[in-house]
C-alpha cells in the first residue's frame, strides 16, 4: 500500500476511520436478539491471542467486571448494534456472559396506599 492510500483511513483529527459494519464483517444483527443496551456483559474467560479481533479482545478486557452493552459501546465509542454483534459472537465461544437483569417486581399495594393518603394529605 502507498502512502497516499492509508492516508484514506487516517483523519488527523479523529485517527483512523473505519466503518461499523467492516468490524462485524457485514453483518448487521446480532445472532443473539435477546441482547439489549441493559444486558450486563461478563467475561466467563480470558481470550487466547489467537482468532479473535481486537475490538473482541477490547471487549473482554472492560467486561472483566460487569458492564451493560451500553457502557461498551460508549467505552469503545462504537455503536451498540457493532457491539451485540461482537458480544453474541464472544457468547457463542464461551468467552462473555450474560448477567442476569433484575425482573420486575410489582410495587407494594400498602406502600402505594401510604403514598396516595399522603399526597391527598397536602
Amino acid at each position: 500500500m502507498t502512502r497516499h492510500e492509508g492516508e484514506l483511513w487516517w483523519d488527523e483529527e479523529n485517527g483512523p476511520m473505519v466503518r461499523p459494519y467492516a468490524l462485524t464483517r457485514g453483518r448487521t444483527r446480532p445472532t443473539r436478539p435477546d441482547l439489549d443496551v441493559v444486558t450486563q456483559l461478563v467475561t466467563e474467560r480470558r481470550a487466547e491471542s489467537s482468532g479473535l479481533g481486537v475490538e473482541h479482545r477490547e471487549i473482554l478486557e472492560l467486561c472483566v467486571r460487569p458492564l451493560s452493552v451500553a457502557e461498551v459501546a460508549a467505552y469503545l465509542d462504537t455503536p451498540i448494534v457493532v457491539v451485540k454483534v461482537l458480544a453474541s459472537d464472544l457468547i457463542e465461544r464461551g468467552y462473555l456472559v450474560t448477567g442476569a437483569r433484575p425482573r420486575p417486581t410489582r410495587p407494594d399495594r400498602k406502600l402505594l396506599q401510604a403514598v396516595l393518603e399522603g399526597v391527598r394529605r397536602l
